[in-house]
């Protein structure tokens, strides 16, 4: 063993009238464990709360939309082709998108319109997959001298809005009409409603609605084009790149927005608040590496006669800053080794076990989600060794500087 480090040990094992087992050790230590736990819990709860988003997000969008810069285009059959013939992309499929308003018997409502091809769609947005849209967009035969009624799926909360349920028929406006004499007449249409999705986010659940994309076609006056394709790929981190080989591919006039491009905003702002609670949470562990600064200078002044005699046989001041350096990141090693111990496994009884509720009305989800990456508790372990570490070195340079003769005289 080295000789700093069995200096160092000794000084840890003193009587219960030293320094070390003290108060101020024992908060420096409860310190730098609650800090770590802390950071450890918040950083879980966070990375479970991007999470859950991301997977809510991606059950509505798709991964890349490509569109054409001046409106529609007719050749989305070439281009999907072509498009699903390379190695990274999953599926591919066309849509429809524009506002309209809802008219149920009981209220009247605005909606983001998608048409989508029942035939692929599945493929690509996660939330139909397994979904019979086909059936979902039919036409149900209306009665004797009624003209058959196409289906749409409509986002729940927007059903509620408007007040229908399944069955129910609701006409669907469009902006896009035609001139008469007595001005402009929206386009208007009777759908029935065949089902409903669920998102679990209210900016989709209340202003969605599905069709079959050749009444979206019909609807829009638009013939055989559409707005553009939506694209599921193998990696969704790799979109980006996927899209800029897409458009090398295609080239101009063809663009493509990517996942994070069209959350940019929210996403941003996810990471600047983890980055921010890690930041404020690190000053649990700051304090607590005040007082590991505390423990050790009030160890080097009753010390002070040992490190006198050390120096006085030959030992050099830097093998002094050692031995000081070394407890007290014993200290904040025990301290961090607690803390990641108890704050996994409190994330561990938080993610199976669900004990505490959140207010449904209040947010999008009922329990805390829980996402535990081992590089956070990796980055959190090594940064409250990094603190711990600092507290250490003006005590260490302290201990090294005392004069043997004044230590041994006074000491």
């Amino acid at each position: 063993m080295r000789f700093e480090f069995f200096i160092g040990r000794r000084y840890l094992k003193t009587k219960q009238k030293q320094v070390f087992i003290s108060l101020i050790t024992l908060l420096s230590v409860a310190g730098v464990t609650v800090g770590v736990m802390a950071l450890i819990i918040v950083i879980a709860v966070m990375a479970g709360f991007e999470s859950d988003l991301k997977s809510r997000i991606l059950g509505v969008e798709s991964h890349l939309v490509l569109t054409r810069h001046g409106g529609q285009f007719s050749d989305y059959r070439k281009v999907i082709s072509k498009l699903e013939l390379h190695k990274d992309i999953e599926s591919a499929t066309p849509f429809i998108y524009s506002q309209v308003m809802l008219r149920s018997a009981s209220g009247v409502s605005g909606a983001l319109l998608r048409g989508i091809s029942p035939e692929s769609a599945g493929r690509v947005i996660k939330n139909f997959k397994g979904v019979a849209l086909k059936e979902r967009f039919e036409i149900k035969k209306g009665k004797a001298g009624e003209p058959a009624i196409p289906g749409i799926i409509l986002g729940k909360e927007l059903a509620k809005n408007i007040g229908v349920m399944k069955g129910d028929t609701i006409y669907l406006i469009s902006p896009r009409g035609m001139l008469s004499p007595i001005g402009h007449i929206p386009n208007m249409k009777r759908f029935k409603v065949t089902d409903f999705f669920q998102s679990g986010m209210y900016e989709y659940d209340g202003s969605l609605a599905y069709i079959h994309l050749a009444e979206a076609q019909k609807l829009q006056k638009m013939g055989d084009t559409v707005t553009g394709i939506e694209i599921r790929v193998k990696d969704i981190y790799k979109a980006k790149k996927i899209g800029e080989e897409i458009i090398d591919d295609l080239g101009f006039p063809y663009w493509v927005r990517d996942w994070m491009q069209m959350n940019k905003n929210l996403f941003s702002a996810l990471k600047l608040e983890k980055t921010v609670m890690f930041i404020i949470l690190t000053l649990i562990i700051l304090v607590a590496a005040f007082n590991i600064a505390s423990s050790l200078i009030m160890m080097v002044m009753k010390k002070s006669k040992d490190i006198g005699i050390l120096k006085a046989m030959g030992t050099t001041g830097k093998s002094i800053r050692k031995i000081f350096v070394y407890n007290g990141m014993v200290i904040g090693g025990i301290g961090t080794v607690f803390g990641v111990f108890f704050g996994s496994v409190l994330c561990f009884l938080l993610k199976h076990y669900k004990f505490i509720e959140l207010d449904p009305d209040v947010y999008y989800i009922s329990t805390l989600p829980v996402k535990l990456e081992m590089l956070d508790v990796l980055i959190i372990g090594c940064s409250a060794m990094v603190i711990c570490f600092l507290s250490t070195l003006y005590p260490a340079h302290q201990a090294s500087k005392v004069d043997p003769v004044e230590a041994i005289r006074y000491g």
